[in-house]
């Protein structure tokens, strides 16, 4: 990400319906996925955005990500026919990580979360950049009767995420007694909303879908009610460093149309026993065979910071590429995930090298997440 200097419009940049409650605080804008952002605020930064979240409760607007509503007739089937991940699973009023994968190839088109409000009705919250992609695949494939919406700028989404996030909800008296990947419907000072038991930080929290005329008052409400809880606006950085901590995959890096999900360790986001689903062929074929690669977890023996695209060696021998990397402000170390590949055969807790502009590093093999989750 880089900072954005010139005018969003100018560069054809989308904006929160947030964007002036972000710049009144100070927020260093960045583009990402299309949109202008924010990466931090003033008065903090990523430290102690990250530790807000780690130890309180922050709040970041996430209006970026994608939002696609399938509906008619057999629409969660359709859905269940087309992404990899089993909805059967699951019930109305619960949610689902999936993925939507290329036929042909098996590579990761979009990780996504699928609501599934009943067997007519499906609501995607896919990522920013390739939303359209998915709705265009959806829409290619939809049956007569099932109709796929492009709903990307008409709704907010607001992550309230931290161990204090049920405190601050509740004080609004929004619901949050609701089982972790479910949601349930409700309203704010006559707004209504839905309020999702997901996100992206390994933490407690809740995720709000609003109408996006009425995302400003949202938020308001939650800084309002918030003083009491220290509440901290957090940036896209900060859930960079959250995110990866946890080992959850960010699609562009550690998914990709280059990176199956065996490759990237995402199986379990499979239903593998299911009949159909996009790229189901060729990604029982590299499972059943094994991938010539996978995603690792390293982490740092110095204090070595390693990027994305650094160069993983064993010995003399190039066996890899960092695809996220950062600096954990948890560990007071320096945590990456990696695509290696599988010859040679590591075990966790071996010994690698990161080139860091032209200086080896020592990095121990190490499984995901690199801090305990507190999700539940």
């Amino acid at each position: 990400m880089t900072d954005v200097t010139s005018d969003a419009a100018a560069t054809r940049l989308r904006r929160s319906p947030l964007h002036e409650r972000h710049t009144a605080l100070g927020a260093k804008f960045a583009p990402f996925g299309g949109w202008e952002m924010p990466l931090e605020y003033a008065g903090g930064g990523v430290l102690k955005e990250h530790t807000a979240v780690r130890t309180g409760v922050g709040v970041f607007d996430v209006s970026h990500l994608g939002k696609a509503r399938i509906t008619g007739p057999g629409a969660a089937d359709f859905v269940n026919a087309c992404l990899s991940n089993d909805l059967g699973r699951i019930g109305p009023g619960q949610a689902q990580y999936t993925l939507c994968c290329d036929d042909a190839t098996g590579g990761v088109v979009d990780d996504i979360i699928a609501y599934l409000h009943a067997d007519d009705h499906v609501f995607l919250i896919p990522n920013a950049a390739n939303t359209a992609e998915v709705v265009r695949r959806l829409r290619a494939a939809a049956p007569t009767g099932v109709e796929v919406s492009d709903e990307h700028e008409g709704y907010a989404v607001l992550a309230v995420q931290g161990p204090r996030s049920a405190e601050l909800l509740g004080a609004l008296g929004l619901p949050t007694e609701h089982g972790y990947m479910s949601f349930s419907t409700a309203t704010l000072d006559g707004v209504g909303l839905t309020v999702c038991r997901t996100g992206y930080t390994g933490e407690l929290g809740y995720e709000l879908v609003v109408p996006a005329e009425h995302a400003v008052a949202v938020w308001d409400a939650l800084f309002a009610a918030g003083a009491a809880y220290e509440l901290r606006a957090c940036g896209l950085a900060a859930r960079d460093t959250l995110r990866t901590e946890m080992g959850y995959p960010l699609h562009g890096q550690d998914l990709s149309l280059e990176i199956t999900p065996v490759q990237g360790r995402s199986g379990w986001a499979v239903g593998w026993d299911k009949p159909a689903f996009w790229g189901r062929d060729v990604l029982l074929a590299e499972k059943a065979a094994g991938p010539r690669r996978t995603l690792r977890g390293l982490v740092a023996v110095d204090r070595a910071i390693p990027r994305p695209g650094m160069a993983v060696y064993a010995g003399d021998t190039r066996i890899g590429t960092i695809t996220s990397g950062t600096f954990s402000p948890t560990r007071k170390q320096g945590i990456a995930l990696a695509l290696l590949d599988t010859d040679p055969k590591l075990a966790d807790g071996d010994l690698v090298e990161v080139d860091i502009r032209g200086r080896r590093a020592q990095m121990t093999v190490t499984r995901p997440p690199f801090v305990t989750p507190s999700v539940r």
